[in-house]
């Protein structure tokens, strides 16, 4: 080593250039427009979201709040006749509210355990090659439109279920709820997949240090430290299921009733949703059945918000047991 390389290793800044003590005006003006403009602009780009979020409420509130004023908010939702276009027009919302938790609730019922037992399979069970390839696909579901689950439900499944199952029409509630669990199944696997993933190696091996199997340390020790997480994306699949409209109005039948018995799904229902879509393109402009739709759009906006922020707490107690957040 030569005298010039020795001096580079000892003086190692001696080849950074001078910063002067004192920054010229241009230099200054610069650095400010660099930190704070800048910074200001990113504020700008991230508050645009919440703002959005705003004017979506505001604009709800403002078109069903003359709906509000005019009829009574109880018999809206207790009453389950919905015949906005009648003589004497009834606007019963039960019916539709009933028919959106009842397709969510077997949804979750066929959903549930198939995607916790796939986020089991994928952190505990398979290699990380075989996890690197199968994840994708799972989460490759979310990417296929929703209208074409629609074509397949009436298409496919529709004339299976009367044909194989004796169903006396094929667009039903069993019908809507199987694409609905296959489209909430990417949501589900991926949140829990991730919350079992974070549950340290310290558990597992400690659980088989004391002689416990794969599946004992899998079902009472991954699992119940993992709930959190677990139940966080039960609720984020919830909220797949219930604000999915093209689907439910395709293969759900538009029935505005209850079933009976309510373990019937082979009768047809109405949702929320596939009421604000069908309804919306046939309904004049500033009547009561155009302010009347968006009050359940409203009503919906609730029930998704306050899901939402169910979801986000349970994440935010997973974070906390895996060490993320303080």
């Amino acid at each position: 080593m030569n005298d010039s390389q020795i001096n580079q290793v000892l003086s190692p800044t001696a080849d950074v250039k001078h910063q002067p003590l004192v920054l010229s005006y241009g230099q200054g003006l610069g650095n400010f427009l660099s930190l704070y403009v800048g910074r200001t602009i990113l504020f700008l780009i991230t508050c645009t979201s919440v703002l959005s979020v705003l004017l979506i409420f505001f604009f709800i509130i403002r078109e069903s709040l003359p709906f509000l004023q005019k009829f009574n908010l109880t018999e809206f939702l207790t009453n389950t006749g919905w015949y906005p276009q009648a003589e004497k027009p009834q606007f019963g919302a039960l019916a539709l509210i009933v028919g959106s938790f009842y397709v969510t609730a077997a949804a979750l019922l066929f959903a549930v355990p198939t995607g916790i037992l796939a986020a089991v399979f994928l952190s505990d069970i398979v290699s990380f090659k075989i996890q690197t390839f199968v994840k994708p696909v799972i989460e490759l579901l979310a990417a296929i439109p929703s209208v074409a689950y629609g074509f397949f439900a009436i298409m496919v499944l529709a004339p299976w279920m009367q044909r194989k199952l004796g169903f006396t029409t094929g667009v039903n509630a069993l019908n809507a709820s199987f694409v609905l669990a296959v489209m909430a199944l990417p949501t589900i696997v991926s949140v829990a997949q991730d919350s079992i993933s974070a549950v340290g190696r310290e558990l597992r091996e400690a659980s088989y240090g004391l002689g416990a199997t794969r599946m004992e340390t899998v079902f009472k020790v991954v699992i119940p430290a993992a709930h959190s997480g677990i139940i966080a994306a039960i609720i984020l699949g919830m909220m797949r299921a219930i604000g999915e409209t093209m689907v439910v109005w395709m293969a759900s039948g538009n029935a505005s009733q209850i079933p009976h018995p309510w373990w019937d799904l082979s009768q047809s229902i109405r949702t929320m949703t596939a009421t604000i879509a069908g309804d919306m393109g046939e309904t004049a402009k500033g009547s009561d059945h155009y302010r009347s739709l968006f009050t359940i759009g409203l009503l919906l906006l609730i029930m998704t918000l306050c899901l939402n922020l169910l979801s986000e707490y349970f994440l935010t107690q997973a974070a906390k047991k895996s060490g993320i957040r303080k």
